[in-house]
């Protein structure tokens, strides 16, 4: 079995964590989210891997090399300029020569959704598509299904003229002839997958496969974090071959650093005396925790710093970042601005970007999101966005 995971996007909805690395790269549970997907492909039995690559690619090639560290076969395709999922799947083609799973690079999905994708391509000869139900459908590709057959694709529904439960779950099986589906199809500037596929509704089946398995979709900041709390909680992120830097307790002697079985800990994580990290947290290599600070709900990317009596909770905490102490980010339910849409009713506390240094007492509102090298001076109250090195100062 061979598989295409389009990995090209740019993620801007999760700046400013995306400006120094792609989307797929971006770590939930400790583990880039790309390589959750290649480890849910290994367990399958795919043998060989083609990524689509695009923005800061460097760091995923790096990252997964030729595959010999997962036993399969990994190569690259690149996608110059992002134009869809279709004509990133098109940049393939040189590649796969027959039958293929193609999936996307920002959903965690068990293996049993790729194995059922597969087989019901391989008995029927028919395009498959995974599809599965979620409690808000319009937000995402909706799927009219006839018993076993889907019949419709609709990527922008109007939420109150959406019938279907199910949506595309972003898992497919195709032979080659999608190749030229996608080349018949008429596009006006990106050209989405599903536009191919709903072209060819009418004189082609695609076979519906139902999935109440895992399905992680990762698109916004607080996606990260209840991913992050969901893979921590199923304990089913463990990679399937042993290869890995072992996942012990925080490093010392001392107990008085209470640590909750619901977190994992990269090397070099130091938790002083008296800190309390609860459940769903992922701690990065080097991540140091100050005595008193308080971490529940949230990621701490590596050689990252949450100074004494801190409190940081439904975050992110970007790469080399400092939260300074007595600082509180908080969490809970919250209106989020992302460009022009306004996501109300969200769990989040804040995104602080990469080489962040948040001072002393500060107040970091709900739904922040503090760019990359910005500088917070101490007593301030951060509330909205805050651009890459930008400095805030009180008054």
């Amino acid at each position: 079995m061979q598989a295409v995971v389009l990995a090209a996007g740019k993620g801007e909805r999760l700046w400013p964590l995306t400006e120094n690395r792609p989307k797929p790269m971006v770590p939930v549970a400790n583990q880039p989210i790309l390589e959750h997907i290649v480890d849910a492909l290994v367990s399958a039995g795919v043998t060989r891997v083609m990524l689509v690559v695009g923005s800061n690619r460097e760091r995923v090639q790096r990252h997964f090399e030729d595959g010999s560290r997962w036993g399969i076969e990994i190569s690259y395709v690149v996608q110059d300029r992002q134009l869809g999922t279709g004509h990133a799947l098109a940049q393939a083609e040189s590649v796969v020569g027959e039958s293929f799973v193609a999936l996307n690079g920002d959903r965690v999905i068990d293996a049993s959704l790729v194995e059922d994708v597969w087989e019901c391509h391989r008995e029927s000869g028919d395009s498959a598509m995974g599809v599965t139900q979620v409690e808000t459908p319009s937000a995402y590709g909706v799927v009219d299904l006839d018993g076993g057959t889907v019949t419709d694709i609709d990527e922008q529904p109007v939420p109150e003229l959406v019938a279907s439960e199910y949506i595309n779950a972003g898992v497919y099986a195709f032979g080659p002839s999608v190749f030229a589906a996608i080349r018949r199809t008429d596009s006006y500037g990106e050209l989405a997958l599903t536009d191919a596929l709903d072209e060819q509704l009418a004189d082609h089946e695609l076979r519906a496969v139902r999935y109440d398995g895992r399905w992680l979709d990762v698109s916004e900041p607080w996606d990260l974090v209840a991913a992050n709390s969901a893979l921590i909680t199923d304990r089913r992120f463990d990679p399937p071959v042993e290869r890995r830097k072992p996942r012990g307790s925080v490093p010392g002697d001392d107990q008085q650093a209470p640590v909750g079985g619901g977190t994992v800990c990269g090397e070099g994580v130091i938790v002083h005396p008296q800190a309390v990290v609860r459940n769903g947290v992922a701690l990065g290599d080097n991540v140091t925790v100050g005595a008193n600070a308080v971490i529940e709900q949230s990621i701490l990317l590596p050689d990252s710093t949450v100074n004494p009596g801190a409190v940081v909770n439904d975050s992110i905490v970007g790469a080399n970042a400092t939260i300074g102490p007595n600082t509180t980010v908080e969490g809970g339910q919250t209106d989020v601005v992302l460009g022009d849409t306004v996501h109300q009713g969200v769990r989040f506390g804040a995104l602080v970007g990469d080489n962040a240094e948040v001072g002393a007492g500060v107040t970091v509102a709900p739904g922040s999101i503090v760019g990359n090298s910005a500088v917070v001076d101490s007593a301030t109250v951060v509330t909205g966005r805050v651009d890459d090195q930008a400095h805030v100062t009180r008054g």
